[in-house]
């Protein structure tokens, strides 16, 4: 890992991020952001705002923005907001509203060659 970035209580469901997670999982981090761009969802929105702080952490360790790759991109399940509605018969309905703990690890691929030759 050479850098990483996070976004914790991001109110979607960890279920809707990871959907858009499975799109971008192991890609170089332009073709993730360009797939993130043209989709039209909450998630991609995020996703995009969490990785493009991650490549810029990259860039000011010094690494370029094409030679780094996804290398790990996690939703976390974070604390349930719970909201109550009334329903019939006098009771109430509990609503669950989810959060998210958004994660992404970048590497580089000259970092992971150097380490199979040391080895």
């Amino acid at each position: 890992m050479i850098a990483k970035a996070e976004a914790k209580y991001v109110r979607i469901s960890p279920f809707k991020a990871r959907m858009v997670i499975a799109l971008v999982k192991g890609l170089h981090a332009k073709r993730a952001m360009a797939i993130l761009e043209s989709l039209n969802q909450k998630g991609a929105y995020l996703l995009k705002k969490v990785l493009k702080s991650a490549i810029s952490n990259a860039k000011n360790k010094g690494y370029e923005e094409d030679k780094i790759f996804i290398s790990k991109i996690v939703a976390n399940q974070g604390p349930v907001l719970k909201r109550f509605r009334a329903a019939t018969f006098g009771r109430a309905g509990e609503i669950r509203k989810r959060t998210s703990h958004l994660l992404v690890e970048l590497d580089s691929p000259e970092k992971i060659i150097t380490q199979a030759k040391i080895k």
